[in-house]
C-alpha cells in the first residue's frame, strides 16, 4: 500500500505541473494573438475618426475658383493627415447656387466657397468684402502685388475681424478669402469703346455692379452662368460680366468674342464659409489643418488665376478674343459711378460704415 500509495502522490504531483505548463502556455498564446492583431491593424486602431466635410461651390463646372477647390480638398486631407477630408460640388450638385449662403448656415452643407456680392442681400458688408467697384485697383501694379496689397487689407487692418463678426450671427465662420482676378471681367457680343457704344446695351450681372453699369447707360439683368452662355447666342443679352474663366472655363468668348477693358478691378475676393456649430465642434488641430488649408486655396487662386490671364492674352494674339479698351472718357463715368457707390453702401448700416471707412483709410496708405 505505502508503495501504491507514493505512486498516486508522484502522479499527482506531476497532474498539477502538467496543469500549470498548459496555462501559462494559453497565456503566452493568447499574449502573442494580442499583439500580432495590433501589428496587423496598424496605429487606426487607435486612431481619431475620420471626418469628412462637404463644401459647395456657387459657381458651376468650369469656373476657375470652382475647379481650383480640388486643390483645397488635397490640401486639408495632407494637413490632418487623413483625419480631415472633403468632398467638392459644383452649383446645382446639392443646393442652387443662390442658395449657397443660406445652405451652409442652416447645415445643409458643411462649407461654401462664393462670393460676397450674392450674400449682400442677406449681409450687406459683402459688396466691400467682395470689392465695391474699383476698391482693388492698383494701376501699375503686376498681378502678385496686387494680390498681396488686398490680403493685407483683410489681415491686417481689422477688416477680417469685423467681417467674421456679421458672418458669426448668420451662423457661419469665415475660414479665408481668395481672389477672383479682375472682376467685372466684361464680354460683348459687339466691339466697344466709349460709353456711347454701351448705352442700351443689355448685359448680364449681379450685386452691386448691377448699379454700376446701369449708371453708364447699360440696361443689366441678372442670369444664371449655366444660362448665360445661351443667353448670349440667342441675343437675349449683348454682353456679360464674370472672371476670366468665362473664357478660359465657360467658353462665352465662343458667342461674345470682344473683350471690354477699362472698368474692372485688378481683384475681387471670394469666401470659403464654414457652418458656425460644425467648425466649433471641430478639434483645434482640425481648425489649424483648415485654416492653414485656406491659404493654400489664397495662393493657388492667385496662381491659377494669373496664369489662366496670360492664356486669354494668348488667345487675343490669335484672334480668338478681341480686345475692346474703353476710352478715357467713358473710364472717368465709370469712375465716378464708383464713388458715388461707395458713398452709397456705407450709408446701409453700422458695419458697411465701418467697412468703407478702414477701405479708404487703407487706400490713402497704398503707393
Amino acid at each position: 500500500m505505502e508503495i501504491f500509495s507514493d505512486i498516486i502522490i508522484l502522479n499527482n504531483g506531476e497532474e498539477l505541473a502538467t496543469m500549470k505548463r498548459e496555462k501559462r502556455l494559453f497565456r503566452s498564446v493568447v499574449m502573442l494573438a494580442v499583439i500580432l492583431l495590433a501589428g496587423f491593424a496598424g496605429p487606426g486602431v487607435c486612431a481619431e475618426k475620420v471626418t469628412t466635410l462637404r463644401i459647395q461651390s456657387i459657381f458651376p463646372h468650369g469656373d476657375l475658383s470652382m475647379d481650383t477647390l480640388a486643390e483645397f480638398a488635397k490640401s486639408v486631407e495632407k494637413r490632418s493627415n487623413g483625419q480631415l477630408k472633403v468632398t467638392v460640388f459644383a452649383d446645382g450638385d446639392i443646393v442652387p447656387g443662390d442658395q449657397g449662403f443660406v445652405g451652409a448656415s442652416q447645415g445643409v452643407l458643411d462649407m461654401v466657397q462664393g462670393a460676397g456680392v450674392t450674400y449682400a442681400g442677406t449681409m450687406p458688408v459683402c459688396d466691400v468684402e467682395f470689392g465695391l467697384p474699383l476698391a482693388y485697383s492698383f494701376p501699375g501694379k503686376d498681378f502678385d502685388t496686387s494680390a498681396a496689397l488686398v490680403r493685407s487689407f483683410f489681415f491686417e487692418k481689422g477688416f477680417i475681424e469685423l467681417l467674421r463678426s456679421e458672418y458669426k450671427k448668420h451662423g457661419l465662420y469665415l475660414l479665408d478669402i481668395h481672389t477672383y482676378g479682375p472682376v467685372p471681367f466684361m464680354v460683348s457680343k459687339k466691339p466697344v469703346k466709349s460709353c456711347d457704344d454701351l448705352k442700351g446695351m443689355r448685359f448680364r450681372a449681379e450685386g452691386i455692379d448691377l448699379e454700376y453699369h446701369n449708371a453708364v447707360g447699360m440696361q443689366t439683368t441678372t442670369i444664371s452662368g449655366l444660362e448665360t452662355y445661351m443667353a448670349l447666342k440667342l441675343g437675349t443679352v449683348d454682353g456679360a460680366e464674370w472672371d476670366v474663366s468665362c473664357i478660359t472655363g465657360l467658353k462665352w468668348h465662343e458667342v461674345a468674342p470682344y473683350w471690354i477693358i477699362g472698368a474692372e478691378s485688378d481683384h475681387t475676393m471670394g469666401s470659403i464659409l464654414i457652418n458656425l456649430k460644425k467648425w466649433e465642434a471641430l478639434s483645434p488641430d482640425a481648425k489649424k489643418a483648415l485654416a492653414g488649408a485656406g491659404e493654400d486655396y489664397w495662393k493657388a487662386t492667385v496662381a491659377n488665376y494669373k496664369k489662366e490671364l496670360e492664356t486669354v492674352k494668348e488667345m487675343v494674339k490669335k484672334g480668338e478674343v478681341k480686345e475692346s479698351r474703353l476710352d478715357d472718357a467713358c473710364r472717368a463715368q465709370y469712375t465716378a459711378a464708383a464713388q458715388k457707390l461707395w458713398d452709397k453702401v456705407a450709408a446701409r448700416d453700422e458695419a458697411c460704415a465701418k467697412a468703407v471707412k478702414l477701405l479708404r483709410e487703407w487706400r490713402a496708405t497704398v503707393k
